[in-house]
């Protein structure tokens, strides 16, 4: 036998067109069906709450054009963890792997499997809410069709990307071309005094921000997969600009028709807004909404699968998980263990999941990440400012949105402190104690051996080369 083994690499195969279906595709899901209702509900007033909507949008254009620096700087898949590990150190980055691989990328999944589990059943229970079982069912068997097509073909699986991507677009563009023809009939009734009831409170701007940046989640997504971005310097911030800009766009114009339709008290008191809007303009056609809605979250719950297991991958290569979930199908390419993985949490995670609290609680914890990594940024362009930047923003823009940021994680507490901050919080820090013991002086390398190979055998994977 030759001493030197041909190992693999994940292929280069996602061009401009997969990456904005990546981005805008996971941004489009079940969010803006089901958070604008708390949105207005927290903030208490239209205008308010379409203020919020266009501050999110900036907000997450400005985060990712920094972002796209760091693509470009670091052009390593793996997003904010190989962002922070790179900058911030590996206690740091394991704790956010901690975090993101036992909660928030499965409780981003487990919402939007519930979001379009919701919409699924909908049409069925159109007078009563329907079981939470059948609900949760449902929003299993939704991730586990996705694992297996994720795992089968990278390309099959941003076909469906690009697919789900237009379907929602579409679904959008009734509901807007609806709002406009409701407006031009005279429907402005609910615009007037649109700021009045107003909540100014720290606390319920926080948790406003929270729901609305819910619906925008996924900006990031194309970072988890620098590596298998073609032209990443040129599509990555390109990409970025063009998903982000049309995302904002139509969430403003789905919001404005939302209002437009129904009066803030039914849009308040809706647990499908989407059909609500369908029944009182489409009338008997409105289950129409119901399946463009599951068929937007289904698209969501895809894009985030196919980052969500990059992670998983990029932390077991650096050695901040077991080494089995670095491997790759060898003739498939694709990195099935850290799927399969990721499936089993988000499976686990569902079970006691509820959405408001899965939403408040992935957002505390991913705009503390978040923060993390932008410091991360400044850091680099102050003491290497020497290293090649094919894209770069001014110095201002992570100094602007670092402020945010940390608004974002203290507003909540600050205001309202509750509980379970607290308990998130400690699962966070919790991170650094468990890095020590198990990844800093590796307790039971045999055991882990063994299975690793075992494993191995049986999913018929090996281990996989950064593809730079």
């Amino acid at each position: 036998m030759e001493d030197k083994t041909k190992k693999l690499n994940l292929k280069r195969e996602v061009g401009l067109m997969g990456a904005v279906s990546l981005i805008g595709g996971t941004m489009i899901g079940s969010g803006i069906f089901m958070t604008p209702q708390t949105v207005l509900y927290t903030i208490g007033s239209p205008g308010a709450s379409l203020v919020v909507w266009a501050a999110c949008g900036l907000l997450v254009i400005l985060v990712s054009f920094c972002y796209a620096e760091l693509g470009t700087v670091i052009r390593e898949s793996g997003g904010e963890y190989i962002y922070i590990l790179r900058t911030s150190g590996p206690v740091v980055a394991f704790m956010l792997i901690f975090s993101s691989v036992f909660f928030v990328r499965p409780a981003g999944l487990a919402g939007m499997a519930l979001g379009f589990a919701q919409y699924v059943v909908a049409p069925f229970y159109s007078d009563c809410p329907p079981p939470v079982l059948l609900v949760k069912c449902v929003a299993a068997a939704a991730i586990i069709v996705l694992a297996i097509v994720n795992c089968l073909n990278v390309r099959f699986s941003m076909s469906v990307q690009v697919f789900f991507m237009v379907a929602k677009v579409l679904a959008l563009a009734v509901i807007i071309v609806g709002g406009v023809v409701m407006l031009i009939r005279g429907h402005t009734e609910n615009f007037e005094n649109s700021f009045e009831n107003t909540n100014l409170g720290i606390n319920p701007i926080g948790i406003a921000f929270y729901q609305g940046l819910w619906s925008y989640d996924g900006w990031n997504n194309l970072n988890y997969v620098t590596e298998e971005l073609k032209r990443p310097e040129v599509n990555l911030p390109r990409a970025v600009v063009i998903a982000i800009s049309l995302v904002t766009g139509l969430y403003l114009l789905v919001n404005v028709s939302y209002l437009t339709v129904m009066t803030p008290k039914e849009l308040m008191s809706s647990t499908a807004v989407a059909v609500t809007w369908g029944n009182k303009v489409l009338g008997s056609w409105g289950w129409i909404m119901s399946v463009a809605a599951a068929l937007s979250a289904f698209g969501s719950l895809n894009g985030t699968f196919f980052s969500g297991g990059r992670v998983c991958f990029v932390a077991a290569r650096e050695g901040h998980m077991p080494d089995i979930l670095a491997m790759a199908h060898v003739h498939r390419l694709t990195p099935s263990p850290a799927l399969i993985f990721t499936t089993i949490v988000s499976l686990v995670v569902l079970i006691p999941g509820d959405f408001q609290s899965i939403v408040n609680f992935f957002s505390f914890t991913a705009w503390f990440f978040y923060a993390i990594t932008l410091s991360g940024l400044i850091y680099l362009k102050i003491k290497k400012p020497e290293l090649p930047r094919p894209y770069k923003v001014p110095i201002i823009l992570p100094i602007l949105v670092l402020i945010a940021a940390i608004f974002l994680v203290l507003a909540p507490i600050i205001d309202d402190p509750q509980i379970e901050y607290l308990y998130v919080s400690l699962f966070i820090f919790s991170g650094a104690i468990i890095y020590v013991p198990f990844i800093h002086y590796k307790l039971c390398p045999g055991l882990l051996t063994k299975l690793t190979v075992f494993l191995q055998l049986f999913l018929e994977v090996a281990p996989a080369e950064k593809n730079l």
